[in-house]
This record gives structure tokens, sequence and C-alpha cells, in this order.
């Protein structure tokens, strides 16, 4: 065939195609999803989402179970947002062979709801005794954390006043508030910081506005010890576009990293299964006789054996892989289209060119590969495109049951965190609808995409 040839071919389809409007639809989807899968390293907030997903180290600096921040948008109390302050006010100090090294940071505060926690963060070397205070806009200060720290090539300083000022903020608010039935436990700690000083501090904080100064004292015990880095991260109660989970992982870049494991799955089950029936169809047609027969029979087995049951089993007796996973639905899948196919088989070995070509000498391979296979690409296109959702959908049922790939990151294994999480009864709905959401557009992307071919493609749908 020659090029004009195709040329024509592709544009005499596409022609026929956007009169499809939900063809239409399904492609315009699909080129979002690519573009995702194309620039997601420039899109996605952290990068290492692929690699660090499960590190919860990597994730600690976030705050837990937060709000995405456009949902402030629709409260009248506006909660913290997060972020990172480097910029700070640095005074140096020695008393004798110690050095003192004195960081202010300044955080203007304006929600209605306190930020989750402060974080401190130090890089260098040696064994600083480390210093926390915080100065509030009303001139009170509170001495929130002292304790000597190590840090060195593989080892930062980092200190979260949530957990470690506690006490020093529950002693704090008992002197303007009753601390009767309240246990220590139950204190948040940059509730007291935040709020006003008066009764009510513990039980009906209400916020103090204004800029807050955070100081953080380091003192250099020898003089080959150095401080590089110093930075404060505002753990806020919202964050980004998805928020986050009860680990702390920001959801949009979990659903973001999904993208490509959806199209991989989808995609590469879709080829290698509709290719198999196809070839398995034809096959069956031609030869006939008692092979048609044992090849149906043989059809009829794989078809009567339930997928989801299987894949089960499988995933629990080995090591759960996604390649193990698509190679498994691959098996099973095949079976979709060979009826179809076949029948368009018997059609296809009685017209003249093919007598012609066995007449010639042309092997059963040749004839086969040659002619009759070419003849239904178009259809086993349009059979791909129907095949992705359900492969997807399988999978997400596979990691919501906690039998998925743990070594990469998709839409059913974050639904299953969530379930674990108990995201539902915790009214965590930014957990549970977006990648439940990303399974149903990506479905509904290639269900458009296949049905406007089937409806192109298919002689008995074609209207046109």
């Amino acid at each position: 065939m020659r090029w004009i040839d195709v040329k024509n071919s592709i544009k005499d389809f596409w022609n026929e195609f956007r009169k499809v409007k939900s063809g239409i639809v399904g492609i315009v989807f699909l080129g979002i999803f690519l573009f995702i899968l194309f620039f997601e390293r420039f899109i996605v907030p952290f990068p290492q989402v692929n690699n660090k997903w499960r590190d919860i180290t990597f994730w600690q600096d976030l705050p837990s179970s937060a709000a995405p921040e456009w949902t402030n948008l629709f409260t009248s109390k506006k909660r913290a947002v997060s972020e990172s302050i480097g910029e700070y006010t640095l005074t140096e100090k020695a008393a004798g062979t110690v050095k003192i090294l004195e960081y202010v940071f300044e955080y203007d505060y304006k929600a209605g709801v306190a930020p989750s926690d402060l974080i401190f963060h130090a890089e260098g070397t040696g064994k600083p005794t480390v210093i926390l205070a915080i100065e509030r806009p009303d001139g009170l200060t509170l001495d929130l954390f002292r304790k000597q720290m190590e840090m060195n090539s593989s080892q930062e300083i980092r200190v979260a006043i949530d957990k470690s000022s506690q006490s020093a903020a529950y002693n704090f608010g008992r002197k303007y508030d009753s601390v009767d039935g309240i246990p220590l436990q139950t204190v948040k700690t940059t509730d007291v910081i935040f709020s006003k000083a008066q009764i009510g501090l513990f039980r009906a904080p209400s916020a103090l506005n204004g800029v807050y100064k955070v100081k953080a004292t380091l003192m250099l015990q020898k003089a080959d010890e150095r401080v590089d880095k110093v930075y404060l991260n505002v753990a806020g109660r919202v964050f980004g576009i998805l928020g986050t989970d009860n680990s702390k992982r920001d959801i949009w870049s979990g659903v973001l990293a999904g993208v490509k494991w959806a199209l991989l799955i989808g995609l590469l089950t879709a080829v290698i299964s509709v290719s198999i029936g196809v070839i398995y169809g034809v096959m069956s047609a031609y030869l006939g006789g008692w092979k048609d027969s044992l090849m149906q029979r043989i059809f009829e087995i794989f078809i009567s054996v339930p997928l989801l049951p299987v894949l089960i089993v499988m995933s629990a007796v080995f090591k759960p892989s996604i390649w193990v996973i698509i190679l498994i639905m691959s098996i099973f899948y095949w079976v979709g289209p060979v009826k179809t196919v076949r029948s368009m088989g018997l059609q296809i070995k009685e017209e003249t060119y093919i007598e012609a070509s066995r007449a010639l000498g042309a092997s059963n391979a040749r004839i086969i590969f040659k002619h009759m296979v070419p003849l239904l690409i178009p259809y086993a296109f349009a059979s791909m495109a129907l095949y992705v959702p359900g492969a997807i959908v399988v999978e997400a049922t596979i990691s919501l049951l906690g039998l998925g790939d743990a070594t990469i990151v998709t839409w059913g294994q974050i639904l299953q965190s969530a379930l674990s999480g108990g995201a539902v009864l915790s009214g965590m709905w930014w957990w549970v609808v977006p990648p439940g959401l990303a399974i149903a557009l990506m479905g509904m992307t290639f269900a458009f995409v296949g049905f406007a071919m089937d409806k192109i493609l298919n002689p008995k749908l074609k209207t046109r």
C-alpha cells in the first residue's frame, strides 16, 4: 500500500470519527491523560512520588489528613495554609568557647484555624544545644524546646513542636484556663500557641492573628561545628490541590503518578489479549474441521473460568507484581473477540482471492497472516479501546483488596489506603473521590473512543 493511500484512509476515517461526538470527548480526555504522562515530572508537586510514596519520612513535614487548599473558599473560618519559611534574621554571639547562633523567623498568622505543626530544620555538623521559643503578637513568650542534638552528613536536626512542646503549651494554657478534665495527651500544641490567652483557651480557642516570631537558638560547643541550612516549615490545616492522607502523602501527586500505570495496564492488556484473540479466531475459522472444534472447546474452557477469583488466588500465592497481573488478565481476556472474529473469518475464508492464494501454493500461515488478519485490524483496534476500561477496573479491584503491586502507585492502591484508613468514616472525601473519579474518567475515555471506532468500523453498526 502506498503512503498516499494510507494518508487518504486516515483522512477518511477522521472525517467519519469526528461526526461521533462521544468519540471527540474521548479524544480530548485521552489527550489530557497523555499530556500528564509525558509532562508528569514538571506538573507533579513531588517528582519523587514514584519512589517515595511509601517512605513516610519523605512526607513527614506535610500536614496529616489535610483538606485541599481551595476548600477555604467555601468556609467562613479559614484554615492555615502550609508554607516553608526560609528567610530569617541571624544574630551571632560568643560566650567563651561557645558560639551562639540565634535565628528569628516571622510567621504572619491570618487564619481562623491554627496550623497543625511547626517544624524546625537545620543541617551541618556537630552536637549543638537547640532552644526553641515563640513570641506571640500579644507580647507573651513560650519556651517550647531545649535539647542537645546531633547533626552530620546523614542526619539533620528536625524538631516538630506538636509533640515535643505539648507539655510547654499545656503549662502555658493552664495559667489562663481551667484544665479540669483535660488530659495532657488531648492538648493540641498549636491550638494553644495561636489562640488568645483567655478563659476557654483549651475548650474553645479563639485565634490570635498577627506576626509570630519563632526564635531558634543553636549553641555550638566546638570551633569545627557548623550550621549550613536552616528553615522553618509550617504544616497547615489545608494543603495542595487534593489535600493529604493520614500518612501525610500528597494525594494530587499520587493521582497524577497513577496515570501512567493505568495506561500501561489498560493498553498492554488490551493489545496482548486482543491480538491473541484475533489470531486465534482467524486460525479456528480457516483451519476448520476437527481443529476448529478442538480450538472452540479450549475457548469454552477459558471463557468459563472466572477471572477475578483467579487473580485473587494468584496474587495471594505469589508476590504481587503488576506484570503478573497483566499476564493473567491477558491469558483470560483473549477469549472476548474470538467468536466475532471467527464469524468474520468464515466469511473471508470463502473469498475468491483466498481460494486463488491456496491454488498458487500459499501456506496456511501466509494466508492467515498476510490476507486474513490485516482485514480484521480495524475491528481489533476498536476492541482494544473497549478492553482498556475493564483491565483498569480489575487492577483497581485487586489493589483495593490489598493484593496489588506495592512497588508502584496506582489509583486502586490509593483507594485501598483510604479504605483501611477509615477515610469515609472520617469524612475525608478528598482521599476517596479523586482516585475513584480518575478510574471513571479513564474508563469513560476509552469507552467513548471504542464505541466511536466500533460504530465506524463495524459493518453491522455502520449507519453512514
